[in-house]
């Protein structure tokens, strides 16, 4: 069991709207309802820089078990949440802080940028309270 919490975690559309955002009943606001800052992985099984990051993403979910949780999200399944989103190229990462906007990035990022965008977006203390 304990071997899951330490994984990135897949989710759907139900998932999503518990567990990080009800667009549905805020499209207009985002209003983060996780209770730790998160990083949204949106991807597509047969892209190659999607099956880049998967490692590295584990990497981090095991890293950060404590402070963050890392979810993906399959465009080919999802589709209303990549639709929502504006997902519109793929791997698209969301980083989200818990008392700030997101913040959106396209494309693999390197493990070292990873670990920067998470100390300085998801865990900075001034955007903890």
């Amino acid at each position: 069991m304990e071997e899951n919490r330490t994984k990135t975690i897949h989710i759907t559309k139900d998932d999503f709207l518990t567990k990080i955002m009800d667009y549905e009943k805020n499209p207009e606001e985002w209003v983060y309802s996780g209770d730790k800052p998160c990083i949204i992985d949106f991807y597509a099984s047969w892209c190659g820089p999607c099956a880049m990051i998967a490692p590295i993403l584990d990497e981090l979910a095991e890293e950060y078990h404590e402070k963050i949780n890392i979810y993906k999200v399959n465009t080919e399944v999802e589709r209303e949440l990549a639709a929502v989103f504006g997902i519109r190229s793929i791997p698209t990462l969301i980083f989200c802080p818990m008392n700030d906007n997101p913040h959106q990035y396209n494309g693999a990022l390197p493990k070292e940028e990873f670990v920067r965008i998470i100390n300085e977006i998801l865990l900075s203390p001034q955007l903890a309270e």
